[in-house]
């Protein structure tokens, strides 16, 4: 998503609108990513699809602290992940035994996943999610279906978990109101790196 009277060609620059928030605070950033990174690479190891891991886990890093400032999941994030999830997992599949099945999977838990998300963007009230919430949804659908469907089943519990519950939290100390709009992509991204790092 481009903010009101953005160049479509500077939206694409790390110094469009939608970077600021990453520009203003390099430091803790990168030390988020690091520990993300770790965390991941501590749990897959050494396997052929860690590279499309780490991936979604620095442009995760990246879409949750954009979307937890602005509440934006910019285009040039999410979509160029799109492109780096099937070839990566793709590249990995050649590497599995049952590389196949895990990537049909991973094509499957994306539409699903996407599919699940499309139904609420589109019946809840206007505000409450975004179509970028629909578009991460599908990305971290992709990564958690090629680990199996118990894994896509505990990211969705696990984000709608975290969600209610950081939600209810933000409503009790009167830091949110019943219309107030919250991000939700730090909560898909939570969610989806609780259940790799259980069934990674």
């Amino acid at each position: 998503m481009r903010a009101p009277g953005e160049d479509p060609a500077d939206a694409w620059s790390l110094h469009a609108a939608w970077a600021a928030p990453l520009r203003r605070r390099p430091v803790p950033i990168a030390l988020l990513a690091l520990a993300v990174l770790t965390a991941l690479t501590w749990r897959i190891g050494a396997r052929p699809d860690l590279p499309a891991f780490l991936w979604l886990g620095l442009a995760g890093t990246f879409l949750g602290v954009v979307d937890a400032t602005l509440r934006r999941l910019p285009e040039p994030l999410t979509l160029p992940s799109y492109a780096a999830g099937v070839t990566l997992l793709g590249a990995a599949a050649s590497f599995t035994d049952d590389g196949g099945a895990r990537f049909g999977r991973a094509i499957l838990g994306m539409a699903a996943l996407g599919a699940f998300f499309g139904v609420q963007w589109l019946l809840l009230p206007e505000g409450t999610l975004g179509f970028g919430d629909v578009t991460l949804a599908g990305l971290l659908g992709m990564h958690l279906g090629w680990l199996g469907w118990r894994a896509w089943v505990l990211g969705v519990t696990a984000t709608l978990a975290i969600a209610l519950v950081v939600s209810l939290a933000l409503l009790a100390t009167r830091r949110a109101g019943r219309k107030s709009q919250i991000p939700y992509g730090p909560f898909l991204l939570a969610g989806t790196l609780a259940a790799v790092l259980v069934h990674g």
